[in-house]
């Protein structure tokens, strides 16, 4: 019996391996980003001259976008593989970054909720930049289409910044208990 036991477990901790494919698609999702981020550069460049200022800022705000979405996979990747299947043996090269072995799946909850809001802001920026172009001027009651979308884009913003802070705020009483359950 303790043999089946001992198989069992062996087979339980190593489908952890079953991970890897999800964050190697993800390495390969950020390949996928980087050629839209170039595709979105180049197709900028020809008419850098005769775009309006605003049409500048949110060509501009779509490529920090992008940067911010493939900083987030970086995270994921990094601190999932770390986090749940094993540790990536680099401890020595020069250009390891410093939070790496060091964010654990609190942190980087913490971490993905705080560059999703980032990335809503960057959102609602643009919407605001373009708020002439939102929507027509069709009629739907009081409030216009480009109103409504607006305020749909504002109200998921204050949303997932509520949730932000529901999640560093649950994270602070997890670890506080933890901390009294431990004597410290």
């Amino acid at each position: 019996m303790k043999k089946i036991e001992h198989a069992l477990e062996l087979l339980m901790f190593n489908s952890r391996w079953l991970l890897a494919p999800f964050y190697l698609g993800l390495v390969f999702s950020i390949a996928l980003l980087l050629i839209k981020f170039g595709q979105e550069f180049f197709h900028m460049l020809p008419a850098i001259f005769t775009m309006s200022e605003s049409d500048v800022i949110l060509a501009i705000l779509t490529l920090v976008d992008m940067s911010l979405v493939a900083s987030l996979l970086i995270i994921i990747i990094f601190s999932g593989y770390e986090n749940f299947v094993s540790k990536i043996n680099v401890a020595d090269h020069e250009d390891r970054p410093e939070w790496m072995g060091k964010v654990d799946f609190s942190g980087l909850k913490i971490k993905l909720i705080a560059s999703i809001v980032a990335i809503s802001a960057i959102e609602l920026l643009k919407a605001f930049v373009n708020v002439s172009n939102i929507g027509v001027a069709a009629e739907a009651g009081t409030w216009t289409v480009g109103d409504k979308q607006l305020a749909w884009k504002v109200g998921i913003h204050f949303v997932l910044i509520v949730s932000g802070v529901l999640f560093a705020l649950m994270d602070r009483i997890a670890e506080g208990t933890k901390s009294q359950h431990s004597g410290k």
